[in-house]
């Protein structure tokens, strides 16, 4: 305990001890994520793992960190990989270089991760997808174009 006190103080990390950790939170939303991808309540995603609907509400916040076998579980239960978990992981805020042996160079300033971690985003995503005429899909994005001021006619 005192040797990750240590290793924390001198990476400069200023986090309460009591605040979650960012890849916890960043764990945590990959799950809520798929979870809501797939329709899936926290109360149907907790039975199936044996959990309470509050203790998958704590997962997704970060606020109780996943083991290795219950993220285990979670990948087979949500269907997806391990690393999919981890993907655009913040790796500047936990004090690593994003150029670090082993990890990915990506960061987490993704406006497509952070539209559909929306349940707005979620929803318009999916109605979008049912839409089968490729002339109606490119007026709504320019509807949405002209909405949000850009006039771009891509």
């Amino acid at each position: 305990m005192a040797k990750q006190v240590k290793r924390r103080e001198e990476a400069g990390d200023e986090r309460n001890a009591r605040s979650p950790n960012p890849m916890d939170i960043h764990v945590g939303t990959r799950v809520r994520l798929r979870r809501m991808l797939l329709g899936m309540s926290q109360e149907k995603l907790g039975d199936q793992l044996g959990l309470t609907f509050q203790q998958v509400q704590k997962y997704e916040k970060g606020i109780n960190r996943i083991g290795a076998s219950r993220l285990f579980d979670l990948a087979k239960t949500l269907g997806v990989p391990i690393d999919y978990f981890f993907e655009d992981a913040p790796l500047p805020a936990l004090g690593m270089a994003e150029d670090q042996a082993g990890y990915d160079d990506k960061t987490n300033d993704n406006p497509v991760f952070d539209f559909l971690s929306t349940r707005e985003g979620l929803e318009l995503n999916k109605a979008f997808v049912k839409i089968g005429d490729p002339r109606i899909r490119k007026s709504i994005v320019e509807l949405v174009r002209s909405l949000a001021g850009e006039n771009h006619g891509n």
